[in-house]
């Protein structure tokens, strides 16, 4: 199974902190009463590339050996990986190859193309982003740095954990953003390995809930069609992820889009704070959730803020 280490998250943070930043932690008293118990906000949408995703590519691509890196990378990404990836594979002076599905966030495409990545359109189905990528990197021999399920990725997103745990101290339970798990199984391999007796919890959307019926049936679901307004997460969740998640005793919980688009206006009045709607889906949870964090301290991990404005939903 192809999951990092607590010790390969170790070196991971090592690794990205030349080139990441030390995102702050966020709070509001108005928010803390309306979830019932005390929440703070890692805000990633402040990282470099505006998402997490910037950590695992960076991770990624200095790993890299020196025969492998002058070949460059390839990846598939609705955005903020690919971002990601062509901003780490600058840092390193290699090429990068982005495979985009239809429908994605201009902004993203636009970033993506602004740190220096060819792009390649692809239909917005998950089989068909995996093709596209094979089929590029046997073009170029570029690596392949899956937006999810690669080690190297895990191990990066969950560098997010130990970091939080410094800036905010007492958190007893993290919770996270889940699509394909990148983020959510590095945090809880990450979280664990500091701590077991943290609680990990994942919010979800209802119409891309993919992650929570694999986990309540014991066994990944097949492929699926998303219907949510949460872009970030309409991907199907890893394989290696889903054993992550299901080992480490990660709880799903399902938020509707009408919950994260308020959840999305409440983070900009409260915190002035501009997040993608799939990074609500953390305070919708809170929100729909309070049993789950009463008597707790929580660290929410908003995990990006590329937002189209023109299309937003108010």
């Amino acid at each position: 199974m192809n999951l990092p280490s607590f010790a390969e998250v170790r070196d991971a943070a090592a690794r990205i902190a030349p080139h990441a930043l030390v995102t702050p932690v966020m709070r509001s008293d108005r928010i803390d009463a309306l979830v019932g118990a005390p929440i703070v906000f890692k805000c990633e949408n402040l990282q470099r590339g505006g998402a997490f995703k910037y950590r695992g590519a960076t991770n990624a691509v200095w790993s890299l050996t020196e025969d492998e890196a002058v070949r460059g990378v390839v990846t598939h990404s609705s955005g903020n990986h690919g971002n990601a990836l062509a901003m780490a594979a600058r840092t390193r002076g290699i090429p990068a190859h982005v495979v985009v599905p239809e429908g994605a966030v201009k902004a993203k495409l636009d970033a993506i193309v602004a740190a220096g990545a060819t792009l390649h359109r692809c239909e917005a189905t998950t089989a068909a982003r995996e093709a596209k990528a094979a089929e590029v990197q046997a073009q170029t021999g570029a690596t392949l740095v899956h937006p999810y399920a690669d080690a190297r990725v895990m191990a990066g997103q969950g560098t997010v954990v130990p970091e939080m745990l410094r800036q905010a101290l007492g958190l007893d339970t993290v919770l996270v953003p889940v699509g394909g798990g990148g983020l959510a199984s590095g945090c809880a391999i990450a979280a664990h390995g500091i701590d077991p007796s943290i609680v990990v919890l994942a919010a979800e959307p209802e119409g891309a809930d993919d992650a929570a019926r694999s986990l309540e049936a014991g066994a990944r679901v097949g492929s699926f069609t998303p219907h949510t307004i949460c872009d970030g997460l309409r991907t199907l969740i890893g394989e290696p992820n889903f054993h992550a998640l299901r080992d480490h005793g990660v709880r799903v919980l399902r938020v509707s889009d009408a919950e994260t688009i308020a959840a999305m206006r409440l983070l900009w009045t409260e915190l002035r704070l501009v997040v993608e709607v799939s990074s609500a889906t953390v305070l919708a949870a809170a929100l729909r959730y309070p049993q789950y964090l009463a008597g707790r301290r929580t660290g929410a991990v908003l995990t990006g803020g590329n937002v189209d404005i023109d299309a937003l939903p108010w």
